[in-house]
């Protein structure tokens, strides 16, 4: 029974690092979409300016939990813009 119990401690440990990793990449994911709302803008057919559907579907990734599909796109949207992007 006592051998079992480094295991069982390292196993915790194990389980609770993907948490606090999606975690960092849900804040990390809006932070990137909340600058590329600001930031990374195309013309719209009624003369307004917003992202465009690519970024668009990229925030959507993000809110929908989908970082390895989003991050990439809106990190590199961005520093096509020359925009700074936040730490990780």
């Amino acid at each position: 029974m006592m051998r079992s119990l480094p295991a069982l401690a390292a196993l915790l440990v194990l389980c609770s690092v993907p948490a606090s990793a999606q975690t960092s990449d849900a804040e990390y994911c809006a932070q990137l979409s909340a600058l590329a709302n600001r930031y990374v803008s195309g013309s719209g057919g009624d003369g307004r300016s917003g992202p465009d559907l690519n970024t668009v579907g990229a925030m959507t990734d993000c809110q929908k939990g989908r970082y390895d599909k989003g991050i990439p796109y809106l990190e590199k949207r961005l520093r096509d813009s020359r925009v700074t992007l936040p730490k990780r």
